[in-house]
């Protein structure tokens, strides 16, 4: 059983993005763990609908958020945070979109670190969130960690998908990764992984550009190998459950993804 997990998202990372940036550390865990470049999304392709079924394990006509204004669910679904903090692990949130933060239910987070500073140039406020993220997780024994970068959708948003500074923001988030990491022990699980992709200045549709997301993670007892059974992101949070020894609640329509 994984004792210690940190859950990465890059907001916007397409996965031939991934594979065109300067990316040392990703490419690490990639080489070390198991992939995948083929994982799928949900529709509407959006931050927040993506993010919330991640985090509750159904589509956006369960939880029923398809914008990115949270809405209250007319039959709550418990999320991965609330279901981990009940089974007692710590947990930990670091993000710089402040509409993420109705992903866990009052009482559930031990940490939570917010700082509205995603849009500034040059992922500045991805490197100042993660330097917090590194101080926090090297001074508390958190179980659970999410850390959300999310300049890489800012750069998408105002140069393109694809354009030099969304590439070169990938970049900068593998350095940010890297900066957490070298701040845990070398046994902590990590899962790379990203919300949606995007096209052009936008996304939100269901062309493969906005659906398609890479999924990485390594940790003790995932094998070395790419993924070939189809990952979607309702599959995220069964997976990080099952690792570390806690039932999902009925409700998830996500599967554990399967590491042989």
């Amino acid at each position: 059983m994984i004792t210690h997990l940190i859950l990465f998202v890059i907001d916007g990372m397409r996965p031939d993005g991934l594979q065109q940036a300067n990316t040392p550390t990703i490419d690490r865990l990639i080489a070390e763990g198991a992939h995948t470049f083929k994982a799928r999304t949900v529709m509407p392709s959006v931050t927040l609908p993506c993010h919330t079924s991640l985090f509750h394990g159904v589509e956006p006509g369960r939880h029923g958020i398809t914008t990115n204004t949270w809405m209250p669910m007319a039959r709550p679904v418990s999320g991965l945070v609330d279901v981990l903090h009940a089974a007692g692990k710590t947990t930990a949130f670091f993000y710089n979109w402040e509409e993420l933060r109705d992903l866990a239910r009052p009482g559930s987070l031990d940490f939570a670190v917010f700082m509205r500073n995603d849009f500034i140039p040059n992922s500045v406020g991805d490197y100042a969130l993660a330097d917090q993220a590194a101080r926090v997780l090297s001074e508390n024994d958190i179980q659970f960690a999410f850390v959300y970068l999310g300049h890489t959708d800012t750069a998408g948003h105002n140069h393109g998908w694809m354009s030099d500074p969304y590439i070169k923001a990938i970049g900068d988030a593998d350095r940010c990764i890297q900066t957490i990491l070298s701040a845990v022990p070398g046994d902590t699980a990590v899962i790379v992984t990203a919300d949606h992709g995007g096209h052009a200045q936008t996304h939100g549709t269901d062309s493969d550009e906005d659906m398609t997301t890479p999924f990485v993670i390594k940790g003790p007892g995932i094998p070395k190998h790419t993924i070939t059974q189809p990952v979607h992101i309702t599959d995220i949070a069964p997976t990080v459950t099952q690792l570390m020894g806690v039932q999902q609640p009925k409700e998830w329509i996500g599967k554990p993804i399967v590491f042989s």
